[in-house]
């Protein structure tokens, strides 16, 4: 796929105002400073396309950027920040849950994990909440430029032992880094594929 346009559409503070005009949507979310941002940037190939910071929990309304004007690439607050007052993390994690339980147009969520750490029990639950309501994922292991191979491997492989016992079937894994676009054809092949097939 080949990304020719990449737009703001619209910031929404629940799924209720999201866009409904029925385009597919592709959301990515990921624990705060993950590196959501950077990722989305360097697919889109649109510097400052989503606003990156060194604050994590910049992110704090659901975004709908336009692809193509084909579908939409979805911009989910981050979940985990506790640097936030407790009722805003309530907030937000409704937020959040009501999006997957309820948006339709939903077609598939990429899930970013920081491939620099073992597994953390937060992305796995979080991970055992969309398997459990159907929700399909991907999960896309962030800065992999930052460690030496053999800790994101090492990280990788765990986190599959741990998915293991939860999954029959583990969900797909990509490999990315922002800082050198590793994976990003991967991931719009991806997303590419799952495009069509709505269409076919």
């Amino acid at each position: 796929m080949t990304i020719k346009q990449a737009t703001f559409a619209v910031s929404s503070p629940n799924w209720r105002k999201c866009p409904q005009d029925g385009r597919p949507e592709f959301a990515f979310i990921g624990r705060s400073n993950v590196g959501k941002s950077s990722l989305i940037n360097m697919l889109t190939g649109v510097k400052g396309l989503a606003k990156t910071s060194g604050r994590p929990g910049k992110t704090q309304l659901i975004n709908h950027f336009l692809i193509n004007n084909e579908w939409y690439l979805v911009d989910l607050p981050g979940y985990g920040y506790a640097r936030t007052s407790k009722s805003t993390r309530e907030q937000f994690s409704q937020m959040i849950r009501d999006y997957f339980l309820h948006r339709e147009e939903l077609v598939n969520t990429y899930v970013l994990i920081d491939s620099r750490i073992p597994p953390q029990r937060i992305d796995l639950e979080f991970i055992e909440f969309l398997g459990v309501n159907g929700v399909p994922l991907t999960l896309v292991f962030t800065k992999t430029d930052k460690e030496k191979q053999r800790e994101v491997m090492g990280n990788i492989k765990r986190m599959k032992q741990e998915l293991s016992q939860m999954w029959e079937e583990l969900p797909p894994m990509l490999l990315t880094s922002s800082l050198t676009g590793y994976g990003r054809e991967a991931l719009l092949d991806q997303i590419d594929t799952i495009h069509q097939s709505l269409q076919s």
